[in-house]
């Protein structure tokens, strides 16, 4: 590596894929740019390399190059990788996938709640991806995996992630290419997400969109805060300097008075994005432990009141939160796909528990 090389590395903690960006120095000869990027980039491999090239991932001065492309001095290399494989061992285990959709290139899954995506930390066991490496441990999948250093290794697959405690539609890659390509829509937003969510507090107007920098809170790294733009004395705003750009839409659906049902579309995809920003313009999530919706926040004081919200929330323990609707471009066919998805039983029935108790009762 040439000591002039300016090499710049973003990773989103939402996402599994990685952007990196390259200035190439003045005194660089001419080179194919995968084998450039080989050198460069840790654990890339050149075949990685070239499905990154043709899936439009690399691109130099803003244009989509081939692999066969020879660098020049002074060119801005911008690149989409998907993560390199997690040195985590994936234990396959015999857990049932209620599978939306499969075909050669892709899966998607409806996750219930309570389901961790992906091992880590307390959960190395009963994951989405365990249940992924079983369902494709005897499959073309699960034989190029077994080829690697280790076996079954289905978490390279993933494109994206939702929480533990949300449920909802996830796209999953079965082809190193198609993870590649579908890693780039996530990356610049193009693939669109819709979420349903029951939130405390009534809105004034019927929908909005919540700005703010999502990053790890200087007072609990364990949650996420929004850092707000600065407006200096001349009230002009200026960019806050501490988290990751992130853009939340949002839409009323139904109003129950003390709680309202939103759809929210995502612009960005931070970790907790959804949660995160509805807490701070002061309507968490309902029964949100991390981020306050799981206390009384509106509503009246009366003992009957209290045990109906203790109801919902021995119903769903858990953030009311779905991952409904999922929009992308096959990385196959390069169609536009659209999938949709049900309320699971729990969210649905404190639904209808709203409605009745709202129909019944004065919450104006």
């Amino acid at each position: 590596m040439t000591e002039d090389l300016t090499i710049e590395l973003q990773e989103d903690e939402q996402e599994f894929f990685e952007h990196h960006r390259f200035v190439v120095d003045k005194g660089q000869s001419a080179l194919r740019i995968d084998k450039f990027l080989t050198i460069h980039l840790k654990n890339a491999i050149r075949n990685k390399i070239q499905n990154a090239a043709h899936a439009g991932n690399i691109l130099v001065n803003d244009q989509p190059v081939k692999p066969n492309y020879k660098v020049r001095p002074d060119d801005v290399i911008s690149v989409v990788m998907a993560y390199p494989p997690n040195e985590t061992e994936i234990v396959p285990e015999d857990i049932p996938l209620d599978i939306v959709y499969e075909d050669d290139a892709i899966l998607i899954v409806n996750k219930p709640p309570e389901m961790v995506v992906h091992p880590g930390f307390g959960n190395w066991c009963g994951t989405l991806v365990n249940a992924l490496a079983y369902y494709f441990k005897d499959t073309d999948v699960g034989a190029r995996h077994a080829s690697t250093s280790l076996s079954n290794r289905a978490s390279p697959l993933l494109v994206h992630r939702i929480d533990k405690g949300t449920s909802g539609l996830l796209l999953v890659a079965k082809t190193e290419f198609a993870q590649t390509f579908l890693a780039k829509q996530f990356y610049d937003h193009s693939a669109e997400r819709k979420y349903h969510a029951l939130v405390w507090g009534n809105f004034e107007e019927n929908e909005g969109t919540i700005v703010g920098n999502i990053g790890r809170s200087l007072k609990d790294r364990k949650v996420m805060a929004v850092f707000p733009d600065v407006v200096g004395p001349d009230g002009t705003s200026t960019p806050a300097n501490y988290g990751k750009h992130a853009v939340t839409h949002y839409r009323v659906l139904e109003r129950f008075g003390y709680v309202t049902l939103v759809e929210c579309q995502l612009e960005t995809g931070r970790t907790h994005q959804i949660r995160a920003h509805m807490r701070y313009i002061k309507h968490p999530l309902f029964n949100d432990a991390v981020y306050g919706g799981d206390q009384i926040l509106k509503g009246t004081i009366y003992s009957k009141y209290k045990q109906f919200i203790q109801n919902c929330f021995d119903l769903m323990p858990r953030q009311a939160l779905h991952a409904k609707t999922l929009e992308f471009i096959h990385p196959t066919t390069k169609e536009k796909m659209k999938f949709d998805s049900e309320l699971p039983a729990d969210f649905a029935s404190v639904l209808e528990k709203w409605r009745n108790y709202s129909q019944f009762n004065d919450v104006d």
